[in-house]
C-alpha cells in the first residue's frame, strides 16, 4: 500500500484543505483589492465633495426657511375670523 494507491487519497485530501482553506483567501483578496480601486482622496475629489456638501446644507437651510412660512401662513389662516359670505340678492317676486 505504499504505492501510487496511497497517492490519490492524499492528493484528494490535499486538494479539499487547499480549496477550504483557498476560496476564502482568494475572496478577501477580491474584496480587498475592490475597495483599493475606488476613487480615492484625491485633491480634486475631495473639494468636489466638499461643494456638494455645502450646496446639501444650504438646501436644507432653504427648505426649513419654506416650512416654517408655511406653518406661519397654516397659523395666520386658521387664526383669521371666518369671513362672511354676501348674501344673494333678494328676488321681488
Amino acid at each position: 500500500m505504499n504505492g501510487p494507491d496511497v497517492l490519490v487519497p492524499i492528493a484528494f485530501f490535499a486538494m479539499v484543505v487547499a480549496i477550504v482553506l483557498g476560496v476564502p483567501m482568494v475572496r478577501a483578496k477580491i474584496r480587498r483589492d475592490e475597495r483599493g480601486a475606488l476613487p480615492g482622496a484625491d485633491a480634486q475629489s475631495v473639494e468636489r465633495l466638499a461643494r456638494i456638501e455645502a450646496a446639501v446644507e444650504s438646501i436644507a437651510i432653504e427648505v426649513e426657511r419654506i416650512s416654517e412660512a408655511q406653518r406661519f401662513t397654516t397659523k395666520l389662516l386658521a387664526e383669521r375670523p371666518a369671513a362672511t359670505m354676501p348674501r344673494a340678492p333678494e328676488s321681488a317676486s
